[in-house]
């Protein structure tokens, strides 16, 4: 896809970074959008990007986003490329699980994914091209005891990205879902790094960014609707 402006939904430190450096490095204009803006500060003056605080769960506020978007002509108004990356895990036994909590991770991570794509197909189906990407993960596929909440949220997200791709996909807008199938080296976070003894062992989010810029880059002819990144040495 010709560069343009992109849209990263759920910006923290790790793999939407590393999706904010790769698409500016490719061209891209980049805007961030988070709860929390200020530690996003660092990564704008290394990208150029712009952050805007959002609520991915209010409706007002993503419609909020897109509007304000939407009058930087100057920036290329609505994005061309949107990537919803927020989720929230609620990984406790069955038993000791706080309704609130559930209901909240469900709507940060399956929720916000609809309200973020249906404000950005309302711009790219007039378009006619667009690419919409969602952040999935092990739990959109698998049930793992003790993560009946952040699976609930995850597998739903899968579902709203499958049949947005039946449905936009003959109007020229690009949908994908990738399951994250392992576990992010997060320098910020211990233990979580690679090492010359564990080569490897956690996905780098460099590298999981070159996964989805490729498949951002693919044919109409031939677009890939779902992707399963996983670690070459895991045994799960």
């Amino acid at each position: 896809m010709t560069p343009g402006r992109a849209l990263i939904v759920g910006t923290g430190p790790g793999l939407s970074s590393a999706m904010a450096r790769r698409l500016a490095q490719a061209g891209w204009t980049v805007d961030l959008a988070a709860r929390n803006t200020d530690k996003l500060q660092g990564l704008c003056a290394e990208t150029g990007a712009v952050a805007h605080a959002c609520d991915a769960t209010d409706p007002a506020a993503v419609a909020a986003l897109f509007d304000g978007l939407d009058g930087q002509a100057d920036r290329g108004g609505a994005p061309k490329f949107v990537l919803y990356n927020a989720s929230l895990r609620a990984s406790k036994a069955i038993l000791d699980l706080d309704p609130a909590d559930v209901k909240k991770a469900i709507e940060i991570s399956a929720y916000g994914g609809f309200l973020v794509a249906q404000q950005a197909a309302k711009r790219m189906i007039p378009a006619g091209e667009g690419a919409i990407f969602f952040t999935g993960a092990s739990a959109s596929v698998k049930g793992y005891a003790r993560s009946s909440g952040f699976a609930m949220g995850k597998f739903a997200l899968r579902g709203l990205a499958q049949s947005l791709a039946r449905e936009l996909h003959p109007q020229g807008v690009h949908i994908g879902h990738f399951v994250i199938d392992g576990g992010i080296a997060a320098e910020h976070r211990e233990g979580r790094q690679n090492s010359p003894e564990t080569p490897d062992k956690w996905l780098e989010p460099d590298a999981i960014a070159e996964t989805y810029m490729a498949i951002l880059d693919q044919p109409r002819s031939a677009w890939t609707w779902e992707v399963e990144i996983r670690p070459w040495v895991e045994t799960f």
